[in-house]
């Protein structure tokens, strides 16, 4: 179409043709056959995707990441225990309202914009707070910011709290080993490195996680854990079972998706998305523009970049062609723009975006350059 925009926000992204495809599929039963086998490769495909024990149970759900967020509390947290939220950006604070609406005592370390708590901070924090869970942003989605899950992981797990690390930003692209790194729940979403139209939330739990759940009774129904679970069992034995219509067409793209990923390889996956980042910095940095995290904590799937001096907040809307998104942490909202790199982008991608932004700033061309040079090492 003439009028086609590349999209590159950080979410929902660039749907490949053939996802797309399944999605517009004509609509089966959800205890059709054909459905059954994707429904059950999808979740045996997350799980390798997650790069998770063969032990874990994964939840394919219709709804948003913010679903799986609220999945992952309502099944682990009680009244009155003690949570540990590690706080990067805005969807790390919205990680801990969720945590006080079903009854934590929350505590958050961290919180400086652009900036994640040490390991040493984190370490003093579940000392004095003894939490029984602690929640980690991989990247957060407001700020770029990529905390060092596996660190986290390790001390929380020391200290015999369980890990849930909110990955909707990070699964699909940003290295997540849960089982070696002990991560008891990773959520994502399927519009974003997993490369699946919006709609699905995605949750991989550990056994230990799981024991917990089965010992709390939830208040709500669509979020227990115990009413999904046989749904989840049967579909991946490849039976019919039914407690609520899944997303028939989401589901099946999700396995084409998944499907793709793993063609790819994790490992091939998790070093193209550092390509394509590393592309994107040499441009900020020969175009003078700086990102918002702190060096060294910048995301692989998205950048956060400060508009530079004399630009305002009517940026994203004067880039010709490519779709960005303006800013989203209450503190710096008027101050920066998000550029998503994740999934199925491109080298292609990477330069017509930097090239987009250079016309509108005015610019002659040295971020293209630092792009390309980029892209051209091995």
């Amino acid at each position: 179409m003439a009028d086609r925009r590349l999209l590159m926000i950080p979410g929902p992204i660039e749907f490949e043709p053939d996802v797309l495809a399944a999605m517009g599929e004509r609509t089966r039963s959800h205890l059709d056959p054909a459905f059954i086998e994707q429904f059950g490769s999808a979740l045996e495909r997350s799980r390798k995707v997650f790069l998770a024990s063969s032990d874990s149970q994964p939840f394919v759900i219709a709804g948003s990441g913010t679903l799986a967020m609220d999945m992952a509390i309502a099944n682990l947290v009680s009244e009155g225990d003690a949570a540990l939220c590690v706080d990067t950006g805005y969807f790390s604070a919205r990680m801990a309202d969720i945590l006080g609406r079903w009854g934590a005592r929350v505590q958050s370390v961290g919180g400086k914009l652009g900036e994640a708590p040490s390991t040493d901070e984190i370490v003093a924090a579940i000392k004095a707070h003894r939490p029984k869970v602690v929640t980690v942003t991989h990247v957060d989605t407001s700020t770029g910011v990529r905390t060092d899950v596996e660190s986290i992981a390790r001390v929380a797990r020391e200290h015999e709290a369980l890990v849930v690390v909110d990955g909707v930003c990070s699964v699909g692209g940003e290295v997540l080993r849960q089982e070696a790194w002990g991560v008891d729940v990773a959520l994502t979403a399927s519009q974003k490195a997993l490369g699946t139209p919006p709609g699905l939330a995605v949750l991989v739990v550990s056994p230990r996680a799981m024991a917990r759940a089965k010992s709390k009774k939830v208040a709500s129904v669509y979020l227990d854990f115990a009413q999904w679970l046989p749904v989840m069992e049967a579909y991946e034995a490849r039976k019919p079972f039914y407690f609520a219509t899944p997303a028939v067409n989401l589901v099946a793209a999700l396995d084409v998706s998944l499907g793709k990923l793993l063609a790819e390889g994790m490992e091939a996956r998790f070093a193209r998305h550092q390509q394509m980042a590393n592309a994107f910095r040499a441009a900020w940095r020969a175009m003078e523009l700086e990102l918002l995290p702190r060096e060294g904590l910048a995301a692989n799937t998205l950048s956060a970049v400060y508009y530079p001096e004399g630009v305002d907040a009517t940026f994203p809307g004067r880039v010709s062609g490519i779709v960005i998104a303006g800013g989203l942490h209450p503190e710096a909202r008027t101050k920066y723009f998000r550029v998503g790199h994740m999934g199925a982008v491109s080298a292609n991608d990477v330069v017509a975006t930097v090239s987009a932004i250079e016309r509108a700033l005015g610019r002659r061309g040295e971020g293209v350059a630092a792009a390309h040079a980029s892209l051209l090492t091995k």
